[in-house]
């Protein structure tokens, strides 16, 4: 019974002999550093990078349902990043456009 869901697995157009399969376990790696990142100040993230990866996981998430053979990997992958970047972009907004606003009001 393992062997043969191994073997479907092996043999899959979408398995571990092929770039379909690696290119998306590649950038895990990505969205995991984008993880470890939300312990870094807002004030050293960066806007570009974190609108390439928001958008990066927009965009791939949408085109990665389209794809013949489907590949839930990389649809996965596309909405970790697309996650992480928009939870690393609200922390950057609100550290720069709302918290001056909210320390001049506790002042008050």
């Amino acid at each position: 019974m393992a062997t043969s869901k191994f073997q479907a697995l092996w043999n899959h157009p979408a398995g571990p002999k092929t770039i379909h399969f690696w290119a998306p376990t590649f950038k895990w790696g990505i969205s995991i550093a984008n993880i470890a990142d939300s312990t870094k100040p807002p004030e050293k993230v960066s806007y570009p990078q974190q609108i390439a990866v928001t958008a990066t996981g927009v965009v791939w998430s949408r085109y990665s349902t389209v794809i013949t053979p489907k590949n839930w990997n990389l649809f996965s992958v596309n909405v970790a990043m697309a996650a992480t970047g928009i939870y690393q972009l609200t922390r950057k907004i609100r550290h720069d456009y709302f918290s001056d606003e909210q320390a001049v009001v506790a002042k008050e």
